[in-house]
């Protein structure tokens, strides 16, 4: 059970390294308000194994350290520096969702280490993002039930009850407690790269559910706009867990995304 040591603060992380390619590259997961490392399953299963792939605990959430808050997105930015340096990683490709997209952002604007971003349901500032629309209170089951109502299209939850209930199983195992909610928000709140994307030249994806109730679609369409080398893609029909309902087409274009801007591709940096 690796941790990593950011200021005093442990934050917990787990490696799954295939047996070949490069020791110094990872993907690096970076995670939603106050969500439990169950949101990376959908894409830790198609990417670990031709990557080495790293799922960080957000501070406060699972057996990382929970310090009293608020917390900033720049701090959490050197959780996931910390955890990289830990494990000798010299170019990551960081995947964020939400607010984890905005600690890849800060990330890529602060350090050397991002060799590309992934970005899903992100905007290139907090008031453009509802993060109540994304934590339930782990103690209360019905809320956590009806939080998936805003999370998932309709034609999802009527069609895959089965995954419904699991999804809602691993919330309430995991997800974080209202006092860590409250942290991550203000980091959403004090987020703002509006005026400060040119200078990201980090190769970035951005991808969002074209029915996103929590980050609308336009803010995505700003985001990737703005960034000197952002690539934007919508899905139609998915809402703020793209990643989780329209996993397919999710993991197609980060597989293909790794392929173009992996090791073998660091010829521009």
């Amino acid at each position: 059970m690796p941790y990593a040591t950011n200021a005093g603060t442990e934050i917990r992380y787990e490696v799954d390294a295939p047996d070949a390619g490069s020791d110094d590259e990872a993907v690096v997961f970076c995670g939603d308000v106050g969500l439990g490392a169950w949101q990376f399953g959908w894409q830790h299963a198609a990417l670990a194994g031709p990557h080495t792939v790293i799922t960080p605990e957000t501070r406060g959430v699972g057996r990382s350290d929970a310090p009293p808050g608020p917390y900033g997105v720049e701090t959490l930015a050197a959780d996931v520096d910390a955890v990289c340096a830990a494990e000798g990683i010299r170019n990551a490709h960081l995947v964020g969702y939400g607010l984890g997209g905005m600690v890849a952002l800060a990330a890529a604007l602060g350090s050397s280490r991002p060799a590309s971003v992934a970005l899903v349901g992100t905007p290139p500032a907090g008031d453009a993002y509802n993060p109540a629309g994304v934590w339930a209170d782990p103690s209360d089951p019905a809320a956590v039930k009806g939080s998936l109502n805003g999370l998932l299209s309709a034609e999802f939850r009527e069609t895959r009850p089965d995954a419904l209930s699991r999804i809602a199983e691993w919330r309430l195992a995991e997800d974080a407690d209202r006092e860590t909610y409250e942290a991550h928000r203000a980091a959403v709140e004090g987020f703002d790269l509006a005026e400060a994307l040119f200078e990201i030249t980090t190769p970035a994806l951005v991808v969002h559910g074209a029915d996103d109730t929590v980050c609308p679609v336009t803010a995505g369409e700003t985001l990737a706009e703005g960034l000197p080398r952002g690539e934007f893609h919508a899905v139609e029909g998915a809402r703020h867990l793209v990643g989780v309902e329209a996993s397919a087409a999710v993991n197609d274009l980060l597989v293909g995304w790794l392929a173009e801007h992996g090791s073998d591709r660091f010829a521009y940096r």
